[in-house]
């Protein structure tokens, strides 16, 4: 029998899941079958606690970051795939549990001697993130400890990234599935705050991407309203390529059960001079910046909007 310390984030009190049985296309019949698949989770789950299921949001993740998918999206990942040549990627996922977020960035964008994947999570499930992405080339794809909050361990990638001469700093961060424990949120938030400031961002602005199931809109707005006021964000888009419906966009996850969000952000401007609170409540309070955005609370209430459409849709088709 495993005891386990229901202390630790990944495994807490009454802790009972089971695998996501979510097929995604991407890992049908490959390498990666065996790793992100129902037994491959049930393996993880019992061994890393939450850390080793692939979560929703995640596959949706994976949908949106497919260039070769059936759909188009508004941001794309990718703005001009004829101009990848000239685009380097340096890319840290925070939280990557399993590393399937990863393991399709290495398999699909990234090239060697160009890019740079950092699959991050606390220490104890970095062995989970190494085993499952065993095959794809460890100068590209990298496995590193991130908690978050952890000033030392974020100073370690980017020290590593000078080393490789990745001296233009990061240039995408990446989440899926990250915002549930409210005891975490603001170490979250401090962690995307600093990898999106210098020195981590230099030459350009750095691009965050999240993907999002809500859960308990009490316990994750707080952290929303507060990410609204340093970072500006906005729902991917999609449409079909292809079909009748090929000119139709909406956001992408509302169809999903969640719903499942898919956010692009960037940092505000002005929050670059703010003081980062010492104290994560009061960073999650907001002090110590310029409150008043209600991105999500906007967000939340077009869904509501979205929902009321779709039934009244449904309603003209019966």
């Amino acid at each position: 029998m495993v005891l386990h310390d229901h202390s630790v984030p990944n495994f807490p009190q009454n802790l009972a899941i089971r695998p996501s049985d979510i097929d995604p296309q991407f890992i049908n019949g490959t390498k990666y079958a065996r790793s992100f698949g129902f037994e491959g989770q049930q393996e993880s789950i019992g061994k890393y606690g939450i850390a080793g299921r692939v979560w929703e949001a995640a596959y949706a993740l994976t949908t949106y970051l497919d260039r070769h998918g059936t759909l188009d999206f508004d941001p794309p990942f990718i703005p001009d795939c004829n101009e990848l040549e000239h685009q380097s990627f340096r890319i840290i996922e925070l939280g990557s549990g399993t590393g399937i977020v990863s393991a399709l960035m290495g398999e699909t964008i990234a090239r060697p001697q160009r890019d740079v994947i950092f699959a991050t999570d606390l220490p104890e499930v970095c062995p989970l993130i190494e085993h499952n992405l065993r095959d794809l080339d460890r100068d590209v794809v990298r496995v590193r400890p991130l908690s978050w909050g952890n000033h030392e361990h974020a100073l370690n990638i980017l020290d590593e990234l000078q080393k490789s001469g990745l001296e233009q700093g990061i240039s995408h961060i990446i989440c899926s599935d990250l915002v549930y424990f409210p005891e975490l949120l603001g170490p979250l938030l401090r962690s995307l705050i600093q990898l999106s400031s210098p020195p981590f961002a230099l030459s350009e602005p750095v691009t965050v991407v999240i993907s999002y199931k809500v859960r308990s809109l009490a316990k994750e707005t707080p952290f929303w309203s507060a990410f609204g006021t340093w970072f500006t964000f906005s729902p991917v888009l999609a449409k079909l390529r292809d079909g009748p419906h090929r000119d139709r966009w909406e956001r992408f996850g509302s169809k999903l059960e969640g719903p499942v969000y898919v956010f692009v952000a960037r940092r505000r401007p002005e929050s670059f001079v703010w003081s980062v609170p010492a104290d994560d409540w009061e960073l999650l309070q907001g002090c110590g910046s310029r409150a008043g955005y209600d991105t999500f609370e906007t967000l939340m209430l077009l869904s509501v909007m979205e929902e009321d459409d779709d039934d009244d849709d449904n309603e003209v088709q019966t």
